[in-house]
């Protein structure tokens, strides 16, 4: 396939992993000129950022590599000193034993991170932190992987993301490869994330608020393990859930409140410009305003801050899933908005010292 060209090649048979991941992504391509409709000067401009939640990836007519996510970075104008990279099945292994292909993601990702290091492309330690997407399901066979990822990430190998997002009502999908339900609490689940506390890793989760009792079931078997919630824990809003939002808001604040007993579970603040959320900023004539967007994911946000306190929660920008909704710059700006009333060290925290703590990013 040739990179000058955002159309497969159709002589080409693509595997069918890729193809999917060409076809059948449930969240919408960022639309450039749409996005340029609303630009804004960053609020506190020299707060320190980690972003603790990207992807980078070269998929068919969507690119997002160093270069893209550098750019999104500078225009916006923040100062983003690291980033935390987490899997999305990227520059996969070609050949190989079927479990080891996603090893290539973070031997790839190291690179970048080497490549963002060289200063060239500004002074954000991109990647300064990995999660890769080791497939817990093998059980402790996971423990081969885990060591050739450990060995291939030189230091920056922090954990894995393994997909675990289901749901029975077909709307409701934010992974390009569904999966089935009920996968955390397998035996094999288990035991694959005994071999992430063995070796002093974490685990990344996304799921949906209906799942967040399967993994306080999870975080209370497993005390050591670390785990990380993604995207303030999946509050749904389309499908039943679109019906009755302030039930569901309550729903998921009830379940997150038991997640949030178990002081080894932290959690992220962000993901709210995908489809399966249900605000349908893509779908405006114009992207969201900075005010605008904290207006909306505020509350969200409180509760979060409310449940898990400052010390385990860290924003993330979800780039360039999100992009679809809105600028880099505005959802920082948001950010800035929704934290206007915290201290100057609670803004610290959730801004980068947080993320800085659970991924052990050191400083300079």
């Amino acid at each position: 396939m040739s990179r000058a060209s955002n159309q497969p090649d159709q002589r080409i048979t693509l595997p069918s992993w890729q193809q999917r991941m060409v076809v059948s992504s449930p969240n919408p391509n960022p639309n450039s000129e749409w996005l340029a409709q609303v630009v804004e000067d960053p609020l506190l401009p020299e707060l320190e950022i980690v972003d603790a939640h990207h992807h980078l990836w070269d998929r068919s007519g969507f690119r997002y590599l160093l270069e893209e996510y550098a750019d999104d970075i500078g225009f916006s104008g923040r100062n983003v000193v690291a980033s935390v990279f987490v899997q999305c099945r990227s520059m996969y292994r070609q050949h190989g034993a079927e479990e080891m292909k996603p090893v290539g993601e973070v031997e790839f990702v190291r690179g970048v991170a080497a490549q963002a290091n060289s200063g060239y492309y500004g002074k954000t330690s991109v990647s300064a932190a990995i999660v890769g997407g080791a497939n817990l399901l093998l059980g402790s066979k996971v423990a081969t992987v885990l060591d050739a990822m450990q060995e291939a990430g030189g230091g920056l190998f922090k954990g894995v993301r393994t997909p675990v997002a289901a749901h029975a009502e077909d709307v409701i999908r934010s992974n390009p490869v569904p999966v089935p339900e009920g996968l955390m609490l397998t035996k094999e689940f288990i035991a694959g994330a005994e071999q992430l506390v063995q070796r002093d890793l974490l685990l990344d989760l996304w799921v949906y608020q209906s799942q967040l009792h399967e993994v306080t079931q999870l975080a209370r078997a497993l005390p050591s393990l670390r785990i990380v919630i993604n995207h303030a824990g999946g509050p749904l809003g389309v499908g039943t859930y679109s019906i009755n939002r302030e039930r569901h808001f309550s729903e998921w604040r009830v379940a997150l409140s038991e997640l949030a007993n178990c002081p080894n579970v932290s959690i992220k603040l962000g993901g709210f410009g995908m489809p399966i959320m249900g605000f349908e900023f893509s779908k405006k004539p114009m992207p969201p305003s900075s005010k605008e967007l904290a207006q909306h994911i505020a509350p969200y946000i409180n509760v979060c801050i409310e449940l898990f306190g400052h010390e385990r929660c860290m924003f993330e920008s979800n780039f360039p899933v999100d992009k679809g909704s809105y600028s880099y710059g505005v959802l920082w700006n948001a950010f800035c908005r929704v934290s206007e009333h915290w201290s100057a060290h609670e803004r610290d925290l959730v801004f980068q010292g947080t993320a800085r703590s659970i991924y052990q990013i050191k400083r300079g």
